[in-house]
């Protein structure tokens, strides 16, 4: 074994050798995700997805905290958000000939995706029984992720307008789970010019806010129906019995959307037009990524503390409670809206309502109304 001081050496030796293997093993996976963190399906995709999950699950727990890439960390697998088996990618064959497509953006967030998108599309199933409902998602990074981490397939537009040809459908009702018209709907419609002669009628609805309309002041039924739906969810959430009452306490109501460069942006500002002829003045509309511009996380913080409001509720403006409502909104993160609030020393109680907006039953009456719309 030679001296003492050479056995010291050993063993550090040893634990290194050890490190280094751990790290490995850790980069496997997160090479793996990395790759499959992608917009474009291609044959080899559930393949990938399969490899990642195996690779995962002969991780130690040591291991399994060392997963770092470009956008893979521990959570891609690692993170509880509920159970998978309760909801149904609606991809069964056999389906007849007249078929109701509800697309979606899509969530990794099982009890979302099963509460908010599947709510509706329970909803629609439910008012139209002579079509057979089927799902699709635009987020080929989100089916992905599904794939991988729960087995559950999910098609995307392109895989589920070739299974309704596949099927024989003849008329196709396409209803968007989309807030409104914007790059997500545009590329939809563009995706429906290339099938439309593969059936005998394919219809599109509009998505859950209706026409965009041309400037920030121009407002329709959808928006109205919306914010009378969504600002009673909140208020009941909080304990209120009116908004009168919550603003008599004090209470904001923060309503956070994603935000769009689009033209379509405009619909957000349209909102806080809605909310404001509505009477709701502690009611204010913002946008993870600013735009436009008086949505900003700073703008809107401003804004509130400017009308006086002591009490924030944050809820997110989305039709899923996914990864922007957990961590955008209501993450412990120092860019997180419930953090920023926080930061700005001005308010004595944030609180954040994580719920989509699809689980609202007044919303899901919107897209049925939709899609009757379409059918006519």
């Amino acid at each position: 074994m030679g001296t003492k001081g050479k056995w010291y050496d050993h063993k550090v030796m040893v634990s290194e050798v050890s490190g280094d293997e751990d790290q490995a093993a850790a980069d496997e996976v997160a090479e793996l995700i990395d790759a499959i963190y992608v917009q474009k399906w291609t044959e080899e995709t559930d393949s990938l997805c399969a490899q990642a999950k195996e690779a995962w699950d002969k991780l130690t727990d040591t291991q399994k905290a060392l997963v770092e890439g470009d956008d893979a960390d521990p959570d891609y697998f690692g993170r509880d958000t509920g159970d998978a088996s309760k909801d149904d990618p609606l991809n069964a064959d056999g389906i007849g000939e007249k078929e109701l497509l509800v697309v979606s953006f899509g969530t990794s967030f099982n009890d979302s995706r099963a509460n908010d998108i599947g709510g509706i599309e329970k909803a629609l199933a439910a008012a139209y029984p002579d079509y057979s409902v089927r799902r699709a998602f635009t987020a080929q990074i989100i089916i992905n992720h599904v794939n991988a981490r729960d087995g559950e397939k999910i098609d995307n537009v392109d895989q589920a307008l070739q299974r309704a040809v596949d099927n024989g459908v003849k008329e196709l009702v396409v209803q968007p789970t989309l807030l409104m018209h914007g790059a997500e709907y545009d590329e939809l419609v563009e995706t429906l010019e290339g099938y439309k002669d593969k059936f005998d009628k394919v219809v599109v609805a509009e998505p859950l806010l209706g026409k965009v309309g041309a400037d920030a002041k121009e407002i329709n039924d959808d928006k109205k129906a919306v914010a009378e739906a969504i600002t009673a969810e909140a208020v009941k959430t909080a304990g209120f019995a009116t908004l009168a009452d919550a603003e008599k306490d004090g209470v904001a109501f923060v309503f956070m959307g994603h935000g769009t460069s689009h033209t379509a942006k405009v619909t957000y500002s349209q909102m806080q037009t809605q909310m404001d002829q509505l009477g709701n003045t502690n009611v204010f509309i913002g946008t993870v990524e600013g735009e436009p511009e008086e949505t900003a996380l700073e703008n809107v913080i401003e804004a509130v503390k400017a009308a006086g409001y002591k009490k924030v509720v944050l809820r997110p403006l989305m039709v899923v409670a996914g990864d922007h409502a957990n961590n955008d909104m209501a993450g412990d993160d120092d860019d997180s809206w419930k953090s920023g609030f926080e930061a700005a020393d001005a308010f004595d109680e944030i609180t954040c309502q994580i719920a989509g907006l699809g689980s609202i039953e007044d919303v899901q009456k919107v897209y049925v109304e939709h899609t009757a719309s379409a059918i006519k």
